[in-house]
């Protein structure tokens, strides 16, 4: 180091700081500095609660307030240090001599720089936590980016995880995806900002953390879950609507020896291969590893051997039949049927159940449209069809298949009846079927199973009062 580079630092450390700071660029931060301090100290409240109700006020508490406060901390000293560059150009000055530092007035200077970064130092690190906190809160996942998520939000509002927080499953524990999401973030923030994101969002998601580091943490499939008894209640197309329902006892399993639905495909010593197109819908080849560690591989009729090399593989874990566990969109019947069932729709009015899937599914061009046309729509084929019908159950009705609707139907996304297809069961969308159809074989002409008491037994269909339930003592 030379003597003029040590000599320059000296004095940079020993000017008086109120010459060197007075300059456009550090008084700039110092305003900013003081302006978000003195408005942290107003909100410490809600930032020590950490929740607003309102995703853009969470933005400015807890992003852009961040921002103008380290904004300010980064602005003082780089005013102070072009400032001592342009004076150091300038020439030799009286203050850039050595000061001594046991006066009263160097004494001060350093207690205050004591004191502010101390301040500092406890400010900076509130808002950096809560900055990060609201980053992770559902409320900015779901309602800050709500052109894109807000189908996926209002699902995830639906379903049995709507008490859990989106990083949970999304990112999962440690820093290294913590990070990896935020830098995954940053293209969805410009594709959003430049509105060329796709319409409608693609699936899977390829960069979702693995499902055994998400998922199993209170999912755990090798616990021995048993039979579980599943009732599924269908209303007909009929002038009284006629319940029907359909009884099956679903081999769960797990834990058991590779017994069940969870045994056979991810039990311990379980591991399934496969190979399939980027949508994992279309599944051309199979490689089956059991509990005694026999491997079988099975290929679909019509693909090739080798066919299998040109596609993605993956090792099958609990999204690939549970694709949708908190995001599930509903097809029309099934949505209408759950609404039936909770009461939503009156049994009583005549044909409401074809007539109302019948309005759902109409090609409205807009959410607008759609929520004002649907009950108008029912409130029409009652009153020419049936004028005697009660008015409060036909608005009651219209007014919950117009919410059937706009929890299933973003016109403006693209998102129609169908568009995301449930892996889980196989009458809505192929699902198991993907493997056991019948046509994956193996060389020795064996074929992935498609015996149906191998995942649940059915114990009755369509009726509309199973005896099972009555002896059973379940919905009556």
């Amino acid at each position: 180091m030379s003597s003029e580079t040590s000599g320059g630092r000296w004095r940079l450390l020993s000017a008086p700081l109120a010459h060197l700071s007075n300059n456009p660029i550090s008084l700039t931060g110092v305003v900013l500095v003081t302006t978000a301090g003195v408005l942290w100290l107003f909100l410490l409240p809600t930032y020590l609660r950490g929740q607003v109700a309102h995703p853009y006020m969470g933005i400015l508490l807890f992003l852009m307030l961040p921002g103008l406060f380290f904004a300010g901390l980064a602005l003082i000293p780089l005013g102070i240090w072009l400032r001592y560059r342009r004076d150091r150009k300038a020439g030799p000055v009286a203050w850039a001599e050595p000061a001594r530092w046991n006066t009263a007035d160097v004494r001060r200077i350093a207690a205050f720089i004591a004191v502010t970064t101390v301040a500092n130092l406890v400010i900076g690190s509130q808002l950096t936590y809560r900055a990060v906190s609201y980053m992770d809160s559902v409320t900015f996942c779901g309602l800050t980016c709500h052109r894109i998520m807000i189908p996926e939000y209002t699902a995830y509002q639906q379903s049995p995880h709507s008490r859990v927080d989106c990083v949970n499953c999304h990112i999962g524990a440690g820093a290294s995806w913590f990070v990896r999401s935020k830098l995954s973030g940053v293209n969805q923030v410009f594709n959003y900002a430049l509105n060329t994101f796709p319409r409608p969002i693609p699936t899977p998601v390829q960069s979702l953390r693995p499902a055994r580091e998400t998922c199993e943490a209170c999912h755990w499939p090798t616990r021995f879950s048993g039979d579980r008894l599943r009732v599924i209640t269908k209303y007909g197309d009929d002038e009284a609507n006629t319940a029907t329902k359909t009884v099956l006892l679903m081999h769960v399993g797990g834990g058991n020896g590779g017994i069940g639905i969870h045994g056979r495909h991810v039990g311990a010593g379980v591991e399934v291969e496969y190979a399939s197109d980027p949508s994992r819908q279309n599944i051309a080849w199979v490689r089956y590893k059991g509990p005694g560690g026999k491997v079988t591989e099975y290929r679909a009729a019509d693909a090739k051997p080798g066919a299998e090399d040109k596609l993605e593989h993956r090792v099958m874990d609990c999204i690939d039949c549970h694709n949708r566990p908190s995001h599930n969109y509903e097809l029309p019947e099934r949505a209408v049927d759950e609404a039936f069932a909770k009461g939503l729709i009156p049994q009583s009015l005549p044909f409401i159940h074809k007539q109302g899937i019948e309005i759902v599914k109409r090609p409205w061009k807009s959410k607008e449209e759609g929520l004002s046309g649907i009950p108008a729509a029912v409130a029409s084929y009652y009153q020419q069809n049936y004028p005697a019908a009660s008015r409060a159950d036909v608005q009651r009705a219209g007014q919950a298949l117009a919410m059937v609707w706009d929890r299933n139907v973003y016109p403006e996304l693209r998102i129609q009846w169908g568009t995301y297809p449930n892996n889980l069961g196989h009458v809505d969308f192929p699902g198991c079927f993907r493997c056991h159809d019948g046509s994956h074989a193996s060389t020795a002409g064996d074929s992935i199973s498609q015996d149906c008491e191998a995942c649940h037994h059915v114990l009755a269909v369509e009726e509309p009062a199973p005896k099972i339930l009555a002896d059973l003592g379940v919905g009556q």
